[in-house]
């Protein structure tokens, strides 16, 4: 009998699981939806201008810019080309080192991040400053298990949370 009971128990917390992440996967969804709607840019194109907005010149090189997200340089590179053609953002050479290219916001590129609608990851952020140390140690230990267990644990990612990378806006 003890067996029958810890085979339901442990199918109803695999149910429970996957629930819990079929909803973080649909909150990523529907902010992607949200942001591209309100301001035609995905998370990871509106980090970018945020990160380039809060530099004091406006301006950082494609290498800082995958540094700080945490992504490969063909990644930032594709994000980028992208925010480029929107005329969000240009690329100057550095008047310093010739061979060093800088990119820039522009003021459409600041009036996106101002108008933009507030990250889901900011507001993961103010819940997760709330938590105790324990708590916060804890969670992030079990979101490493739960991306070993999905083989996702070596895969290229910011802490952006977003549900394609490069959806189309």
């Amino acid at each position: 009998m003890r067996s029958y009971d810890m085979s339901i128990q442990s199918s109803e917390r695999i149910d429970e699981c996957l629930i819990a992440l079929r909803r973080i996967l649909r909150a990523t969804s529907l902010f992607d939806r949200e942001l591209a709607h309100s301001t035609g840019v995905t998370p990871a194109q509106l980090r970018v201008l945020q990160i380039l907005n809060h530099k004091q010149a406006g301006s950082a090189t494609p290498k800082a810019l995958a540094s700080q997200m945490g992504i490969a340089q063909a990644t930032i590179t594709t994000i980028i080309d992208k925010l480029e053609i929107l005329k969000l953002i240009v690329r100057q050479r550095s008047e310093t080192d010739r061979r060093q290219t800088n990119v820039v916001i522009t003021e459409h590129g600041r009036q996106q991040v101002r108008d933009a609608p507030d990250a889901l990851q900011q507001r993961f952020v103010r819940a997760f400053d709330q938590m105790q140390d324990w708590e916060q140690a804890q969670l992030v230990a079990s979101l490493e298990r739960v991306a070993t267990m999905l083989d996702a644990h070596e895969i290229d990612a910011s802490p952006v949370l977003t549900a394609d990378e490069f959806q189309k806006p």
